[in-house]
C-alpha cells in the first residue's frame, strides 16, 4: 500500500531536520518505507503498518503546526503516546519549567506521569535505568516551584558511596573532595538557571546541594536541654510522643527522635548571652537585614553562618523569639503574684520579725496590702511598712501571719537581697502570673531608661544571682530579650544612707530588658507614664558568635509543629526537619534502609520530595542491603506517596543507550529464568 501525505512547508523543512536526521530517526520507529520529495511524503509497505506510519505523520505535522520543535527523540514520544493511546500534544506541550531558549517538557508517557506524580503527591520515586529524565525533571520542577515561591529552597543530595564517610584519604579541600559526587546535580543546575543566579542562591541558602552523609546530622548534644511544658529536659532523654514548647510557645509532639553517634560541635551563641551546643549540620532560621526589608526568612546550617555574621560591623543574622508566651501549665499560688514580686524587690523576708516593705512610692504599698488578704501595712517611717495580721495584736489570740505561712512554704523564709529566687510554682505557671512577677519586681526595683532619639530600655537591678537568672527566664519565656552585666563589690566606691557611707557587700547584676509590644511591665503609674511615652522598642536577638567546642554525642529530633521549630537552651528557638523545601535524593539505590528512613522522616511541612534511582546499578558493599529496593514494599499504599518506573523505552538518551538498556533486562530475564530452573531440577 502507498499513502502520499501533503504537508505545509514548515512541516516538511522541520521533518527533514539537519541531515535527513528526523526522517531517518522516524524510519526506525515504523515498519513502511518512507520519502519525502519536496512537501509530499511518501509511506510505502503494508496496509497496517502505512497506515499507523501515516498517523505518526499527521501527529508530527500537527506539532510543528502548533510551533513544538522536532527533534530525533521526539519521535519515541509521539509513537509511545500513541501506543499507549494518549495524546502526544498532552505531553509534550506539559513545559515544567521554561529559561531564556530553553524549555523543559516530558518526552514519553511514563516521564509525564512521573511530572504529575510530583505535582500531586508529597514524596515521588521514580525507579528506573539511567538516561530516563528522572534527576533532570525532578530539578526543573525544583526550579519552577522555587522561582514560583512554592518552596523557599532546594536541597540535593546523593548517597555518595564512601564521600562524607572517608574522604580524608581524597586530595584537596572538602568541596573538592565531594565534588565527583555532585557533579550531576549541578550541572542538572546550571541546565535551568544562569550560573550567577545558582551561585547566588547557594550563597543564600536557597539551594543547597550536599552528600546525604552530610544531611544525616543537624543535632544537638544528648544534655543540651529542650524547654517541655514543665520544664527544662536533656534532649537526649526525649522520645516520641513526648511534647516540646515550639515557637508559638505552645505544647507540640516529637515525632521521631535520631541518634546521631559522635559528631564535633559548635557552640552557638547570642548577643543577650544565650547559647547552646549544635553540629555544623544542624539548621537555624534566621533573618537578614534584606530579609526584613522583604518580610521573609531563611533556613542556613550552623556551619554555612561561620564568618557570616556581621556586615558593615553590624548583626547580619537575627534569630526568632518566641512568638507568644510560653504557655505552662496553670498552678495554684500561695501569694498573689503581684504582691510576690513587690515583696522579692523591697521586701524583707528573713521572718526573724514580722515582714516589712520599703518603699517612697505610697501607691506599692496600697497595691499590696490590697492583694495580701488579712494583712494591712502599718507605716513605720516615711518608708517603712510592717505586714501586720489584721486580727493580730498584744494580749489577744495568737495567730500566725499569712505571709510569714506562705513564705515558709515557698522557701522564702531567711531570704536575703543577695539569695531571693522566684519560687518554680510562678516560673512555670500561666503567662499572666509571670508577666505579674515580674511587674511587680520592675515596679520596686525596675525602672524606664531614656536616650535622645532612642526608644525607652526597662532596667532592673539586683544582688541576688539567683533572681537575676530568674528574671531572665521570665522575660525570655514572654518572648522578650535580656542581658546582664555584673558590677562586682570588691573595689566599687562606698554608697551613702543618710550621709554615711554605705560599702557594697554582694555583687550587684544589672539587666536591660526589652518586652514585645503589648506586654505591659509597668503598674506603677510615675513609670509606666514615661514607658509608653518613649516607646519600649522590638525585642531582638543576633548571633554573636560561633565557636568550635569539641565533640559529643549528639540526637536529634523532629516535631509536630508547622514551623518545626523548638525551644533549646536559654530559649533560643532552632529546628531540624525541612520545611518548605524541595528535597530531590538522587541514586537512592545506594542508601542503606537506615539512610533511606533519616532522609524521609527530614520531611517538614509544605515540602515536597522526589527520591530517584536505579536498583541494577547497586554500588554498596555486599552485606549492606539497598534502601530503594525494600521501600517499596514498606511505603506502598500510603496517600501522598508514589511509585513510578521507567523502562528503556523511556530512555531519552542517544537511542543506542536505549538498546543496552533493553539488552541487559534481556539478560537479567533469561538468568533469572535459568537460576528458577535449575532450583526446580534441584528440587
Amino acid at each position: 500500500m502507498r499513502i502520499q501525505i501533503e504537508l505545509s512547508n514548515e512541516a516538511a523543512t522541520e521533518l527533514a531536520g539537519s541531515g535527513d536526521a528526523v526522517l531517518r530517526a522516524l524510519e526506525g520507529h515504523v515498519e513502511c518505507d518512507l520519502f519525502l520529495r519536496g512537501n509530499v511524503i511518501t509511506l510505502d509497505g503494508e496496509e497496517e503498518a502505512v497506515n499507523a506510519a501515516a498517523v505518526v505523520v499527521r501527529e508530527l505535522a500537527d506539532l510543528i503546526e502548533q510551533g513544538h520543535d522536532i527533534a530525533p527523540g521526539t519521535i519515541a514520544a509521539v509513537t509511545g503516546a500513541l501506543d499507549q493511546h494518549r495524546s502526544p500534544a498532552e505531553i509534550l506541550e506539559d513545559v515544567v519549567w521554561r529559561h531564556r531558549s530553553k524549555q523543559v517538557a516530558p518526552k514519553t508517557v511514563n516521564q509525564k506521569r512521573y511530572v504529575d506524580s510530583i505535582r500531586k503527591n508529597t514524596i515521588t520515586f521514580g525507579i528506573g535505568p539511567a538516561g530516563t529524565g528522572k534527576t533532570f525533571l525532578a530539578v526543573a520542577l525544583a526550579a519552577a516551584a522555587l522561582s514560583r515561591r512554592e518552596v523557599n529552597r532546594i536541597i540535593l543530595t546523593r548517597p555518595a558511596v564512601e564521600a562524607g564517610e572517608r574522604l580524608g584519604f581524597l586530595p584537596g579541600d572538602l568541596m573538592a573532595k565531594i565534588d565527583p559526587y555532585l557533579r550531576p546535580l549541578f550541572d542538572a543546575l546550571h541546565d535551568m538557571l544562569d550560573a550567577e543566579k545558582v551561585a547566588a542562591f547557594l550563597e543564600r541558602g536557597q539551594i543547597e546541594v550536599a552528600p546525604l552523609a552530610f544531611m544525616r546530622g543537624r543535632a544537638q548534644p544528648v544534655d543540651r536541654r529542650v524547654l517541655t511544658p514543665t520544664g527544662w529536659r536533656a534532649i537526649g532523654s526525649l522520645r516520641v510522643g513526648d511534647l516540646v514548647v515550639g515557637s508559638d510557645g505552645l505544647p507540640t509532639a516529637v515525632l521521631g527522635v535520631f541518634p546521631q553517634g559522635r559528631r564535633g560541635v559548635f557552640r552557638v551563641q547570642a548577643q543577650d548571652g544565650a547559647s547552646t551546643l549544635c553540629c555544623g549540620e544542624h539548621l537555624w532560621t534566621v533573618r537578614t537585614p534584606d530579609d526584613r526589608r522583604r518580610g521573609t526568612r531563611r533556613t542556613l546550617r550552623t556551619d554555612e553562618m561561620v564568618g557570616r555574621l556581621r556586615a558593615a560591623h553590624q548583626h547580619r543574622l537575627e534569630l526568632p523569639l518566641v512568638s507568644s508566651p510560653v504557655e505552662f501549665e496553670p498552678q495554684p499560688v500561695g501569694l498573689e503574684p503581684y504582691a510576690l514580686g513587690l515583696l522579692l524587690g523591697d521586701g524583707c523576708l528573713t521572718t526573724r520579725t514580722t515582714p516589712s516593705f520599703t518603699t517612697a512610692d505610697p501607691q506599692l504599698a496600697e497595691a499590696l496590702e490590697e492583694r495580701l488578704d488579712g494583712i494591712e501595712l502599718r507605716r513605720k517611717t516615711m518608708v517603712d511598712y510592717v505586714l501586720r495580721h489584721a486580727h493580730g495584736g498584744r494580749g489577744g489570740v495568737i495567730v500566725a501571719n499569712p505571709v510569714t505561712v506562705a513564705l515558709r512554704e515557698l522557701g522564702l523564709a531567711g531570704t536575703r537581697s543577695s539569695t531571693k529566687f522566684v519560687p518554680d510554682v510562678y516560673l512555670r505557671n500561666a503567662p499572666e502570673v509571670r508577666l505579674a512577677v515580674l511587674q511587680g519586681l520592675l515596679d520596686s526595683d525596675g525602672g524606664p531608661v531614656t536616650q535622645r532619639g532612642r526608644t525607652c530600655r526597662i532596667q532592673y537591678t539586683t544582688c541576688s544571682p539567683r533572681l537575676s537568672d530568674d528574671v531572665m527566664f521570665i522575660v525570655r519565656s514572654l518572648g522578650g530579650v535580656a542581658s546582664t552585666r555584673t558590677h562586682r563589690a570588691y573595689g566599687r566606691p562606698p554608697g551613702l544612707a543618710r550621709g554615711r557611707e554605705v560599702h557594697h557587700r554582694s555583687d550587684t547584676h544589672v539587666m536591660d530588658i526589652l518586652l514585645p509590644e503589648g506586654l505591659e511591665p509597668f503598674r506603677l503609674t510615675r513609670k509606666r507614664d514615661v514607658y509608653r511615652a518613649h516607646g519600649g522598642g522590638r525585642p531582638m536577638r543576633f548571633i554573636e558568635r560561633i565557636e568550635p567546642a569539641g565533640e559529643a554525642e549528639t540526637v536529634c529530633i523532629q516535631v509536630a509543629a508547622g514551623d518545626s521549630l523548638y525551644v533549646t537552651d536559654d530559649f533560643l528557638v532552632t529546628h531540624n526537619t525541612l520545611n518548605d523545601s524541595f528535597i530531590i535524593l538522587d541514586e537512592a539505590q545506594n542508601t542503606t534502609p537506615e539512610q533511606m528512613k533519616m532522609i524521609l522522616t527530614r520531611l517538614g511541612f509544605n515540602s515536597k520530595m522526589v527520591v530517584t534511582g536505579d536498583v541494577t546499578q547497586i554500588d554498596l558493599p555486599k552485606n549492606e542491603g539497598s534502601g530503594l529496593v525494600v521501600i517499596n514494599d514498606i511505603l506502598e499504599g500510603i496517600d501522598g506517596i508514589d511509585f513510578v518506573r521507567f523502562g528503556g523505552e523511556d530512555v531519552v538518551r542517544h537511542r543506542l543507550v536505549q538498546r543496552i538498556v533493553e539488552a541487559y533486562a534481556v539478560h537479567a530475564e533469561s538468568q533469572t529464568s535459568e537460576l528458577r530452573s535449575a532450583e526446580r531440577r534441584r528440587a
